[in-house]
């Protein structure tokens, strides 16, 4: 297997977000579509729904890439509230945990701060101002 990639859906603020996790992880977008790029006459797009993303891409690391999209009005609202899916990031070092951790929770509600874990790795867990669940984690065993 290349890589597995986590694809989160937004309320309209895709491209917002992913501003902000561009500034915490750097990198530049892979693509960016929006949904007036796909109008046509058989796939109408409402105008306040034209500049709303349809596919945003940001390299995270070597294989990696986070993937996101703004779902549209006819398909309903995504709970920000509900239990997703955490996003788990797996630190090359201490500080780098300690940077992700500090800049993607900022604003969020942290649900375990970062700290030395009972099973020997240096973890914490939070729900970023966005409502996306991360689990940010430096396991200094880990050989790959």
């Amino acid at each position: 297997m290349r890589a597995i990639n986590p694809w989160i859906n937004f309320n309209g603020n895709a491209e917002e977000a992913f501003d902000f996790y561009q500034s915490v992880f750097g990198g530049e977008f892979t693509k960016i579509v929006r949904f007036k790029d796909l109008s046509s006459p058989e796939f109408q797009v409402p105008e306040d729904e034209a500049n709303k993303i349809m596919y945003i891409g940001l390299p995270l690391g070597k294989n990696n890439v986070l993937i996101a999209n703004d779902v549209p009005a006819f398909m309903g609202q995504v709970n920000e509230n509900e239990n997703r899916s955490k996003i788990y990031v797996s630190a090359e070092s201490r500080d780098e945990a300690e940077k992700i951790f500090n800049g993607l929770s900022a604003g969020g509600d942290i649900e375990g701060p970062i700290g030395d874990s009972p099973w020997g790795t240096y973890a914490g867990m939070f729900r970023d101002k966005y409502g996306i669940e991360w689990i940010v984690e430096f396991d200094p065993g880990y050989i790959g």
